[in-house]
């Protein structure tokens, strides 16, 4: 990005957080305590209506307790959180309840910007998955309430195809001969230079038995033969037509489009796309003709699914912590409303495992209860943005052809060790 376009980007979101900050003040006059300001992002529409579902919940559950409005922010979750990060740096305290990527908690943490929130910690955890805790705990510190959780699946054409691969290589053999045969991509996915490609990356990575850190997350493994390995699948893949056309230039709505419009046989995506490919967007084109499983794995491997997700944190600059402490532990742990906003809504799998029992029939819900025990998450750590944008870009230039595999890994491994030194 060149610098003009970052200080427009800058100067847009600025204002952005200007906005908000005026709207909540004109919302809740002197009063701090008559609303409650729920900050939210999403990848589509259905998200805003399931945080409105939400806080409606709330009203009918605590008629006497402060309203809680939606604020939604952008789709964008790179923009979301450069606007989060101007608003919380200024010290401003417009917004009471922030939903944040798991990936953004110890960041934010870090720099004393969220709510310790270990008091609802024991509550959680007796009924949570214990993945979406882990990723809300940073530290040995609780700092979020699990909201909802996300793990990567792969979608494939039932009409096209029998049984989902269970490998790399048949998803290769088995995307080339029947989008072949249909005139369609074999494999669509979302390659732009953003976080996603990271989440594509680090699934190859792990799914050969990488790892980016030792457990403590002091240490540097990343092993470059793995690294080669995974980068080199995505290039090979690149270059030799798997994955569909544009590639290098999808976002996951962009591939969720593509594939829902009948373009390629397989997609590798976050649950979200289930409702909105099954008939949630009016304009899918592929509604019954769509199965879904775990992603592939590689030989001598298991298949390993990103962890993802949104979380509840509470801003250190609230004027009514106590509420919004309370409203997170609403949302975190109450069967009824987990249950309700999934069912109506189908956007984001909940975090309840009493959920996950009452909807086993749901095909979603059942492949997930497989997938999330082992799904993992992204490294916890203060420097995870910095981290991922070196990786964007190294990743971006290999698998694009603009850079030689083992130079871009062995210097995407020096950027490792010199940032964990330097933090």
């Amino acid at each position: 990005m060149s610098a003009d376009a970052m200080v427009s980007r800058r100067a847009v979101l600025a204002a952005a957080v200007a906005l908000i900050t005026a709207g909540c003040a004109a919302a809740t006059g002197s009063s701090s305590s008559a609303e409650l300001v729920w900050a939210t992002g999403g990848v589509t529409g259905a998200d805003r209506d399931r945080a409105l579902d939400i806080a409606a919940r709330w009203h009918a559950f605590h008629p006497d307790a402060p309203k809680v409005r939606v604020e939604p922010l952008p789709l964008s979750p790179n923009e979301t959180q450069e606007l989060l990060r101007l608003e919380l740096n200024a010290g401003l305290g417009s917004l009471d309840i922030l939903s944040l990527d798991v990936v953004w908690i110890p960041e934010f943490a870090q720099r004393g910007w969220l709510v310790d929130l270990h008091a609802l910690r024991s509550e959680i955890e007796r009924v949570s998955f214990p993945g979406p805790v882990r990723a809300a705990v940073w530290n040995g510190t609780l700092w979020a309430a699990p909201d909802t959780t996300d793990a990567g699946i792969l979608y494939y054409r039932s009409d096209l195809v029998d049984q989902p691969p269970t490998t790399w290589q048949e998803l290769v053999e088995s995307g080339r001969r029947v989008g072949g045969r249909k005139g369609i991509a074999p494999f669509v996915a979302d390659g732009k230079q953003y976080e996603g490609l990271v989440v594509q990356f680090l699934e190859y990575f792990w799914g050969l038995g990488g790892a980016v850190f030792d457990p403590d997350g002091q240490s540097v493994l990343f092993q470059p033969d793995k690294a080669v390995q995974a980068v080199e699948f995505m290039r090979n893949a690149f270059f030799q037509g798997v994955y569909a056309p544009g590639f290098n230039t999808m976002d996951q709505e962009d591939a969720r489009k593509t594939f829902q419009s009948g373009y390629a046989v397989f997609l590798r995506s976050w649950p979200y796309a289930y409702h909105e490919i099954m008939g949630g967007d009016p304009d899918s084109q592929v509604v019954g003709r769509v199965g879904i499983a775990p992603l592939p794995a590689f030989p001598g491997h298991r298949p390993v699914a990103a962890l993802g997700g949104h979380n509840l944190a509470v801003s250190a600059f609230s004027r009514n912590i106590p509420a919004a402490t309370e409203f997170a532990r609403f949302v975190s742990t109450s069967r009824e409303v987990q249950l309700a906003t999934f069912q109506r809504r189908s956007v984001a799998p909940p975090t309840l495992t009493a959920v996950y029992r009452d909807l086993a029939a749901d095909p979603l819900i059942a492949l997930l209860t497989k997938v999330l025990p082992t799904a993992k998450p992204r490294p916890a750590t203060t420097q995870w943005a910095t981290i991922s944008a070196e990786m964007q870009q190294q990743i971006f230039a290999v698998y694009t052809g603009d850079s030689d595999p083992k130079a871009a890994v062995t210097a995407l491994r020096d950027f490792l060790i010199a940032t964990v030194k330097g933090s």
